[in-house]
């Protein structure tokens, strides 16, 4: 039988570095080289660990504002880790005192204004709180232009007097009053005494078409995020627990939590078009 022998080879040889590089085509330090990636997504994923502990419901465009980085790296990166904001779906119950409303004689008078500054447009309305088997009710006035809540009001009742308080707190607390009020269709918002403030104070009556609740989008749209950052209302032990949470979360709103739209906070937005305002 013949014998076989095999001519040496650098692989028979002790392999080095410089003989692997050789063999490869590449520079010998690139050997050395470790991709950064996976260090810098575990160093992002820390940092948006660190948002969604302060504020659980932010998604990635507002965990990108707050951190400052690309929305999309936010993206990969929150879902290379499986991480997600809280969310929780909310059924906003009807008005059953109104089904049956016939319709209001105010038109809908902003749908084709734009808003560039503050106390140009209030948009005013209330929702429901379910809280240990019975309804209790929040209503707001919001600032259009930097979504800010200049009024609020919480009460046991849905009338007059719950819309009338968020009105009142948002006149006293801005000392002026907008061009526009506008709200829905609701009973409480057309009644003598509510529209008597508005008239005194000199305010246009703008509402909503009836079954149009997108023309009061941004209220709608405040309800919805208000109550997934609230959490579940049966947590706290008394109504007054209950109270305190709601006001601190109108304060969190307005000073801290980003709105995407804004890229700010509403007060630091507002205080922005004021700043620039003087130096202009």
């Amino acid at each position: 039988m013949t014998k076989i022998i095999k001519s040496p080879t650098i692989a028979a040889k002790k392999l080095t570095k410089t003989n692997l590089a050789e063999q490869l085509g590449v520079s010998r330090q690139s050997l050395y080289y470790k991709p950064l990636k996976p260090v810098q997504d575990l160093a992002t994923k820390m940092e948006i660990e660190g948002v969604l502990a302060k504020h659980p419901s932010y998604g990635h465009k507002r965990v990108a504002l707050e951190l400052d980085i690309n929305k999309k790296k936010a993206l990969r990166v929150m879902k290379k880790f499986g991480l997600k904001p809280y969310k929780r779906r909310i059924k906003r119950p009807k008005k059953p005192d109104d089904l049956n409303k016939p319709p209001t004689i105010y038109q809908n008078l902003i749908k084709e204004i734009t808003v560039f500054k503050p106390n140009q447009i209030w948009v005013a309305d209330f929702t429901y709180i379910k809280f240990q088997g019975k309804f209790i009710y929040l209503a707001t006035v919001m600032d259009l232009f930097a979504r800010e809540i200049i009024g609020w009001c919480i009460s046991g009742s849905h009338d007059r007097f719950l819309v009338a308080g968020a009105l009142m707190m948002a006149l006293e607390k801005t000392k002026t009053a907008p061009a526009y009020h506008h709200s829905d269709q609701g009973s409480e918002y057309d009644s003598y005494d509510y529209v008597k403030i508005l008239e005194e104070n000199k305010i246009q009556i703008s509402m909503s078409q009836k079954g149009h609740p997108w023309e009061n989008g941004y209220q709608e749209a405040f309800y919805s995020q208000f109550k997934l950052d609230l959490g579940y209302p049966d947590q706290y032990s008394t109504w007054g627990e209950l109270i305190q949470a709601i006001h601190l979360q109108i304060n969190y709103y307005n000073k801290t939590r980003i709105h995407t739209s804004l890229k700010t906070s509403p007060i630091k937005f507002r205080e922005q078009y004021y700043l620039k305002a003087l130096t202009n």
